[in-house]
């Protein structure tokens, strides 16, 4: 199992990376900010255009430890990565199934009945919890109607037809989104899915943890020996971490929408916490980014007892553990992928 070690976010723009020794150290205009240790490190994560030192990417690279370049805002630029020390084998296992549409949709549905199913879940545990503060009728109706759903995916063996079903459940789901929010109602509100740019607050955080979650999931992909850009629902497309975002799916509802619901609710961030652009997008502030990448690191450090396993791990291993599963299914170890179904 691969150890989960510490991420390294710098949110500062205009900070410049280098390598002294066996250390990181962070420039900003021929300043010294701070000096870190790169044996404590599993990724390194840095917003903004000023770039890193050949020396520091070659020593990442030699010890397998990614470098990601995000723009301010949170959208993925590049990753840099290493020789690949993939299993040659399951990597053409891989490839033959991404190949195969057929094999693809049988494959895909297991991250997408795992994401309806969570989101059915998290419906379910709303009317438990917050039955006065929600319409339970609405609730209860949509938890029925992904119910029907899922027994349609269990059959489905066509990529479009599965698509159109995973497209249905995540407007029933998105349809309730709104009511999860408890808190801070006036200024953060859901009403419709806004990624290119995100147009509210609610959907500059979303956008912003599942640039995150995916990062890590490709991470974790990378880590087992799979190629996190060949995926099975996601078809190829050139800087696209395409089964990253395959299965990234089961933990979209329990893992980044509750993250973000829960830092809304528990005032975590407000409203003075965005800025809105001329073109209509909306953005975090610089201390924004800080408080939730903070509180994103408390969120990996979690515990909880994984669903297949029934062993205790932290959150931040769950991405790691369901891509040794994927792996291990795909070498034939195991009979089916056990996708992950929290309850």
């Amino acid at each position: 199992m691969k150890r989960l070690l510490n991420t390294l976010y710098i949110t500062q723009p205009d900070v410049y990376l280098s390598l002294d020794g066996d250390n990181i150290v962070l420039l900003k205009e021929k300043e010294r900010l701070g000096r870190l240790p790169l044996h404590n490190l599993e990724s390194i994560i840095t917003f903004g255009y000023t770039g890193a030192s050949p020396a520091l990417m070659g020593y990442c690279a030699e010890k397998n430890l990614s470098i990601v370049f995000l723009t301010k805002n949170g959208r993925f630029l590049a990753r840099v990565i290493g020789k690949s020390r993939g299993n040659v084998v399951l990597r053409k296992k891989q490839y033959r199934i991404s190949d195969n549409e057929t094999a693809s949709a049988k494959m895909a549905r297991n991250f997408i009945l795992a994401k309806i199913f969570n989101s059915k879940w998290i419906i379910e545990r709303m009317t438990r919890d917050y039955p006065l503060r929600i319409d339970i009728e609405e609730f209860k109706k949509t938890s029925k109607h992904l119910s029907k759903i899922l027994l349609d995916i269990r059959e489905c063996e066509d990529l479009e037809v599965l698509r159109g079903l995973e497209g249905q459940a995540a407007i029933a789901y998105n349809r309730l989104f709104n009511q999860m929010i408890l808190q801070q109602k006036e200024d953060f509100y859901f009403s419709i899915r806004s990624r290119r740019p995100p147009l509210d607050n609610v959907n500059a955080l979303l956008s912003f943890a599942y640039t995150l979650l995916a990062n890590d999931m490709a991470a974790a992909l990378e880590g087992v020996g799979l190629d996190a850009y060949v995926g099975f629902l996601h078809r190829d497309r050139p800087g696209r971490v395409s089964l990253a975002l395959d299965v990234m799916e089961e933990l979209r509802g329990v893992y980044a929408d509750k993250f973000v619901l829960s830092l809304i609710n528990k005032k975590v961030l407000n409203k003075s916490d965005f800025l809105k652009k001329e073109n209509g997008s909306v953005i975090m502030t610089d201390q924004a980014r800080k408080k939730f990448l903070s509180a994103w690191q408390d969120k990996k450090q979690e515990k909880l007892t994984h669903p297949y396993l029934g062993e205790k791990i932290t959150w931040g291993l769950v991405p790691h553990v369901q891509a040794l599963l994927l792996a291990r299914y795909l070498r034939d170890d195991l009979d089916d992928y056990p996708p992950f179904l929290w309850k």
